[in-house]
């Protein structure tokens, strides 16, 4: 475990080799009143026109600050800063390659940042990512499902993976399948289900276990207009009680959805404000 830490793949975030001698490794975890006690955080310099000014009284669920990811001579990442808001959607709007996807696998800890640093529930990505992934959801670009797993035996394993007990598992599996309308999918096979449909429960996984930060990576697409629709409601329905990130490219999704709407191009947000400004 040391060198898997130490020296991980192309994939995973590297900790430095003392890394068991640092006090975060043991005493890393915080309060778990973590929203009742940070009300305020960073604020970021409104300069331009286009970016509206940072909301008040509201929690920062996710904080990026100066965020950087070079490949080589290219700029993936450029300098971002940014907060994602509790009880908020923060809606992410680029075309392929504006950084948005390289941004989230960054918050998740798919690849260290270049330069720069983020936190999610008040966890720093690079010295507490263990922290930050017990309560983080993620519905990726493209679907990671096991094909012979149930769309029922989905949701209740990574319920259990979340620290759900079996019975916890099993009734938010059940709800999670009812609002996503997978009745009728309950028990059909992974490798059965329609894009559509695997979209859907791919989107249940990210928020079963009650996940505080749910990061979702153009969730909708594939879906046709209705089956988009039922998933816009559920989102709305459960902002309240999370901070939600999504990439899109639908204006009206951004539109729908977006508590905030940033605008992405070459590896910077170029606008941020709410949809109806």
């Amino acid at each position: 475990m040391y060198f898997e830490n130490v020296l991980p793949s192309k994939y995973g975030i590297r900790k430095p080799w003392y890394y068991p001698l640092m006090l975060s490794t043991w005493f890393g975890k915080r309060s778990k009143n973590y929203y009742d006690e940070h009300k305020s955080s960073w604020r970021i310099p409104i300069e331009k026109p286009g970016f509206e000014n940072e909301p008040s009284g509201l929690t920062a669920g996710i904080s990026i600050q100066n965020l950087t990811k070079q490949y080589g001579k290219k700029t993936a990442v450029n300098g971002v800063s940014l907060n994602m808001y509790h009880g908020q959607i923060t809606a992410l709007v680029g075309h392929n390659g504006a950084g948005k996807t390289t941004t989230l696998s960054i918050l998740t800890g798919l690849f260290p940042p270049t330069s720069g640093s983020a936190t999610v529930n008040g966890f720093d990505i690079t010295d507490e990512l263990d922290s930050v992934r017990e309560n983080l959801g993620l519905c990726p670009q493209h679907n990671m499902l096991f094909d012979d797993l149930t769309v029922l035996e989905h949701l209740q394993f990574f319920g259990r993976l979340k620290g759900l007990t079996s019975f916890e598992a099993h009734y938010e599996a059940v709800s999670l399948i009812k609002k996503l309308q997978l009745k009728s999918k309950k028990h059909v096979a992974a490798c059965n289900l329609s894009g559509g449909q695997k979209r859907k429960l791919s989107l249940g996984i990210a928020l079963v276990g009650g996940s505080k930060v749910v990061i979702l990576d153009e969730p909708t697409s594939g879906m046709d207009p209705e089956a988009r629709r039922v998933i816009w409601d559920l989102l709305l329905a459960m902002r309240g009680e999370r901070t939600l990130v999504l990439t899109t490219h639908f204006m009206e999704e951004a539109d729908i959805l977006g508590d905030r709407i940033a605008l992405w191009h070459v590896g910077k947000f170029r606008a941020l404000a709410h949809p109806c400004t």
